[in-house]
């Protein structure tokens, strides 16, 4: 064993922030973070508008909201596939 300390993963081990993490991954998977991100929105107008319902039953507002959430999801990574092919085919092939 050496007495010097080596990381065992040094690219994951660098001293960086958790915030240049963050950053770094937002631009290498880019809708991933806007998928999250839609997600909750969905979910709090959910809540703000289970409030509001009226004489709708909760078993089916619930059902609908999940949908959209689910709906928002799956287009964001529907995006996100779209986006880094673009990136990997079209963009990369100029050398």
């Amino acid at each position: 064993m050496s007495s010097g300390h080596e990381p065992v993963y040094p690219e994951y081990e660098t001293e960086t922030s958790q915030t240049s993490k963050l950053l770094r991954k937002f631009k290498e998977t880019p809708f991933v973070p806007i998928g999250m991100a839609g997600f909750a929105v969905v979910v709090g107008y959910g809540l703000y508008k289970l409030k509001h319902r009226g004489n709708t039953k909760m078993s089916l507002h619930l059902i609908h909201m999940r949908v959209a959430a689910q709906g928002f999801v799956v287009g964001a990574i529907t995006c996100g596939v779209l986006y880094s092919m673009f990136r990997e085919y079209v963009i990369k092939p100029k050398e």
